[in-house]
């Protein structure tokens, strides 16, 4: 690890704020394309268009700079949790968990959720990219063309493996270096229990029925290397890229069905700027379908419900929310091991039944005690690890709900977590093999013993699901990509009876990834600037 700056990078990075300023001082009253929101999907939305010298974008984002030790350390993510640079959303109550509320953090700031979270890499399932191209009817959203774009995207530092890993592209991806030794014993513990492993999980391990790997991280030179970094951060120097931070994107303005601009928030004023091609938003699952709902498009219903002008009725925008939910199980060390890292260094996919082809349920070990409100009752003890183990592919849906025709109101998130019976079916599964993982042999010369949830069977344990439920922050799946009547945008991502307006962020997927939910967004963000750039002769 090192902190040492070079001459020339000190040099770029004073002519990159040069240019920011002098850019966001003289704001144009339009640009070719307007991309809302500087999060996985939007900076390589903004990269990938603003590389023609001749297009001129803007990159509007709600929050503010990454240059903060909280973002940059990777030791430090939990801390940005209920800070500044998270939106602070809350799930409503719902009786599914017992009457809780849970709170669902999304990145605010540059960089988005790349910038708060655990910095995981983690690609999806063979499984899930076939479902996309299914669902879309394009055969480019299948597994074989996105492995191709990770492998020119990817700068892999681990062992090689030309057949599934890049090592040219713009993110820096490398395995946790010298993982905590309760790592490797989760690995061993994985062999004992008939789970194999492998030298990476975004490889062979996940075209099959899963399997354990110390986890791949976006972190470079000991410091996240988030994807706003990778891609934006050598480009903000360019004349043609405007990053406008502190704007909160209020809705979308058309003339007729077209989209020709953006209605935003800065400094307390409200001010609009023109879209001479194309507005992209890239706000995430909850930002997305409200600044839709908000601008006229969505279920009529829900809009007449605030006297909202139909521009387009879509009965899927703010619908088919799912998230990746986890029930904490822990252990006590022997002797306090500290976390090394982020604190989650190995990871882990397998399924609830024998008869699944591909994963269900979702393993990362976290190396120290994750309670959640409720569990924490039960005691917890000072130095421990967690088995943050969770539904990789919940059947249980929510939804989105305007509160106000104030675009600055929350919206209500009815998460819908476990409303599905088979989720519950699933989750005791998951927390059994929990258990069979940390209880294994390899785990007996680091632990003095199980702390939760031990012998519970029942509607015992049913209670412990219910009450250590907590989610993956992985929101997604609310502006969906598809060809029902549920669907709000098609293959190309566009918005369906408009013109000018695409979405690319985690909304569009039709069903969430199997596992962390960065790396499809980055896929989502190179696949709409292809087919942007294709369409206008980029």
């Amino acid at each position: 690890m090192t902190d040492a700056v070079s001459p020339e990078e000190r040099d770029f990075a004073m002519r990159a704020r040069d240019n920011q300023s002098w850019l966001t001082a003289k704001l144009r009253p339009y640009y070719d394309f307007v991309v809302c929101g500087a999060g996985a999907s939007g900076s390589i939305v903004a990269r990938r268009l603003a590389e023609n010298p001749e297009a001129q974008v803007l990159l509007l984002e709600a929050g503010g700079s990454d240059e903060v030790e909280s973002v940059l350390n990777p030791a430090l993510w939990p801390t940005n949790l209920g800070s500044e640079r998270d939106w602070g959303f809350q799930a409503e109550p719902t009786p599914h968990l017992n009457g809780r509320q849970l709170p669902l953090s999304m990145g605010k700031g540059l960089g988005g959720g790349s910038s708060i979270n655990v910095m995981v890499w983690a690609r999806g399932h063979r499984s899930d990219w076939d479902f996309f191209a299914q669902e879309s009817g394009d055969p480019a959203w299948g597994y074989e063309n996105v492995l191709d774009i990770y492998r020119r995207i990817e700068n892999w530092q681990g062992v090689p493996d030309p057949q599934f890993r890049g090592t040219s592209g713009p993110v820096w991806v490398q395995p946790a270096p010298d993982p905590s030794p309760i790592a490797h014993a989760m690995l061993d513990a994985a062999g004992e229990i008939g789970i194999p492993t492998f030298a990476h999980p975004n490889g062979r391990m996940m075209e099959g029925e899963g399997g354990a790997a110390i986890s791949d991280m976006l972190v470079r030179d000991g410091r996240r290397h988030s994807l706003y970094r990778a891609y934006l951060g050598p480009w903000l120097d360019r004349p043609n890229l405007t990053v406008l931070t502190g704007a909160l994107v209020r809705r979308i303005v058309f003339d007729g069905r077209r989209a020709i601009g953006v209605e935003f928030l800065r400094g307390g004023q409200v001010t609009t700027v023109g879209a001479s091609a194309e507005v992209v938003l890239s706000l995430g699952a909850i930002q997305t379908p409200k600044v839709l709902m908000h601008s006229g498009i969505g279920d009529r219903a829900e809009l007449g419900r605030f006297g909202i002008p139909v521009l387009q009725h879509l009965a899927g925008v703010g619908r088919n929310f799912q998230d990746h939910v986890s029930f904490g199980c822990t252990w006590e060390y022997a002797e306090p091991i500290a976390p090394r890292n982020s604190g989650s260094e190995a990871t882990l996919y397998w399924k609830s039944r024998s008869d699944l082809d591909a994963p269900d349920l979702l393993f990362c070990q976290v190396e120290f005690p994750v309670p959640s409100d409720r569990t924490a009752a039960r005691g917890v003890p000072a130095h421990g690890w967690t088995m943050f183990a969770g539904l990789a592919q919940p059947a249980s849906r929510g939804r989105l709900r305007l509160q106000s025709t104030d675009p600055s109101a929350p919206v209500a998130i009815e998460a819908g977590f476990l409303s599905d019976p088979a989720d519950m079916t699933t989750a005791r599964a998951c927390v059994e093999l929990c258990r069979s993982l940390g209880n294994a042999p390899a785990f007996r010369p680091f632990v003095r013993g199980e702390v939760m949830p031990g012998e519970l069977k029942g509607e015992a344990l049913d209670l412990y699901i219910r009450d250590a439920a907590v989610t993956y922050w992985h929101q997604s799946c609310t502006a969906k990509m598809g060809r029902d009547e549920m669907s709000v945008v098609d293959g190309t991502l566009k918005v369906y009876g408009v013109d000018g307006l695409r979405v690319a962020d985690g909304s569009i997927m039709p069903r969430v990834t199997t596992g962390n939910t960065q790396a499809p967004c980055a896929i989502i963000g190179e696949r709409a600037a292809k087919m942007i750039r294709q369409a206008y002769g980029l």
